[in-house]
């Protein structure tokens, strides 16, 4: 089962994939349980809800050939992300691996379908991609026991393209010395193609991802390699910030990116395409702001 949106941008509407026997996707719309999938679907066990109203028969079929696919999830209140959080990428970017969490945000409204275009900002010249597990929020996480508690509070997983303008994120004479400035930018983070439920996701620990550039390949990893774990991020985070329903949360990326020196900065025209085993995969060009 795969939740998605699908739609015109701010017009998408709710639909689950389910895959038969044979292989073959059905979608059937969601309209009758919710009108969105966000925080409130969430926090109201919605995933349960669809699972036995699929079961059920109760959800009509839809035809979604051709449609524009959104964000998997409605604008999230909170983009939360961990920067430095595999050591080849560490090392690659000319840091130590971190003792604690590197912890950074985006705007929500960087969020954008999984096949929209990305805007290179003015005045960019380093832009650069990122494949990365997103970790959606199912219920509420404060102050944590501990990291056994943190996996029953995520609602499912999503692949993610933390787009960042290096520049503007690392030279001091523009950033200030802190990231936001190339993290933010518009269309910064592709989301999707769907949201795959935790209980569907039997090890998050274990999931292949790689990203291509003009199809060329460019990262190929593990969430294996994380050096903290989706459990302990969210457990940590949990200590420092209260966690919503619908907040979205980044893990990082691996190495193989552009700042490593090995590969160009992307520009207008390029084509992005990430992927992650049994999260989708995605495709975006590069467009002029």
């Amino acid at each position: 089962m795969r939740l998605m949106r699908v739609g015109a941008p701010g017009a998408e509407r709710p639909v689950v994939l389910d895959s038969t026997d044979g292989g073959e996707d059905r979608a059937f719309g969601l309209t009758r349980l919710t009108q969105n999938i966000d925080g409130a679907f969430l926090a109201e066990d919605g995933i349960a809800r669809v699972r036995e109203a699929l079961t059920s028969g109760a959800l009509p079929e839809e035809n979604i050939e051709g449609q524009r696919i959104g964000a998997p999830i409605a604008r999230p209140p909170s983009v939360v992300c961990v920067g430095m959080n595999y050591a080849a990428h560490a090392a690659e970017s000319g840091a130590a691996p971190p003792a604690q969490p590197v912890v950074f945000f985006k705007h929500p409204n960087t969020v954008v379908g999984p096949f929209d275009d990305v805007l290179v900002p003015r005045g960019a010249v380093k832009v650069d991609w990122e494949v990365e597990l997103g970790v959606v929020i199912g219920r509420r996480a404060r102050y944590l026991e501990s990291p056994d508690e943190a996996l029953s509070h995520v609602a499912g997983y999503v692949l993610s393209n933390d787009v960042s303008e290096r520049d503007f994120q690392l030279d001091p004479t523009v950033s200030g010395g802190q990231w936001s400035k190339g993290k933010c930018c518009e269309t910064f983070n592709p989301l999707g193609p769907w949201l795959v439920p935790a209980d569907e996701v039997a090890d998050p620990q274990a999931l292949g991802l790689r990203s291509f550039v003009n199809g060329a390949a460019r990262q190929d990893s593990t969430t294996a390699d994380m050096l903290f774990g989706v459990a302990a991020l969210v457990h940590h985070l949990s200590q420092f910030m209260v966690l919503e329903p619908g907040d979205l949360l980044n893990t990082g990326t691996p190495q193989g990116v552009a700042l490593s020196g090995r590969f160009p900065y992307l520009s207008v025209d390029d084509v992005m395409e990430i992927e992650i085993d049994g999260l989708g995969r995605q495709r975006q060009v590069l467009a002029k702001a």
